[in-house]
């Protein structure tokens, strides 16, 4: 029976998930809402799967799934997230993730993925590996010079979030997180916040 942990910061998701993967025959050996946890109790359970979401508290799902592939386990990861792939799906491959689900889709997509990289495949979006032509192409290209930690911090803006709510979600300081700020204007080309915040929703940050 394979094993599964589930890391995600809505509860109702974490139980859907789970119902889903014991009908199926999983075994879920714990789930968490944080990355720091996360890394924790995966070191002690060890699980054949996770199941990981990008966007949560404390360590985001990319700095996780950094850390989960520096252990150099057989541990496969999975990301479900409502993330748009076309900005992350790449990274999370190139970070090492084995698939790359968004929870827009068909339940029975995730279940697909998950026989497919426990199987020993891996599973991306179209987006992941071709790299599109479309109207965005220019702005595409200008966020590949913006490293993972600085996307989130983009995304947290274009939530609405205060430096000082960022700050905290993401155990930074203050100064820390206005450098982000300013190295992404620099690197996204905008003049000001403002411009930063409709770039990020115009690239499905949001």
């Amino acid at each position: 029976m394979n094993t599964v942990f589930i890391i995600d910061d809505h509860p109702v998701i974490r139980l859907a998930i789970r119902m889903l993967l014991e009908h199926e025959g999983y075994k879920v050996v714990g789930e968490t809402d944080n990355g720091c946890d996360a890394i924790q109790m995966v070191r002690e359970c060890l699980p054949d799967l996770i199941i990981l979401d990008i966007s949560i508290p404390k360590l985001d799902g990319l700095e996780v799934l950094c850390r989960f592939n520096a252990m150099n386990t057989s541990m496969k990861t999975l990301i479900l997230t409502a993330q748009c792939p076309t900005l992350f799906a790449t990274r999370c491959m190139r970070s090492g993730a084995d698939g790359y689900v968004c929870k827009e889709g068909d339940l029975s997509e995730l279940l697909s993925a998950i026989r497919a990289v426990l199987s020993g495949y891996n599973y991306f979006p179209s987006q992941a590996l071709n790299s599109g032509s479309d109207a965005n192409s220019q702005e595409l290209e200008l966020f590949k010079a913006v490293n993972d930690r600085e996307l989130m911090v983009l995304q947290l803006f274009a939530q609405g979030r205060t430096n000082k709510e960022i700050a905290k979600g993401m155990f930074l300081s203050n100064k820390t997180v206005s450098t982000y700020k300013k190295r992404l204007m620099q690197k996204l080309k905008a003049k000001s916040l403002v411009e930063l915040i409709e770039l990020a929703k115009r690239n499905a940050l949001v």
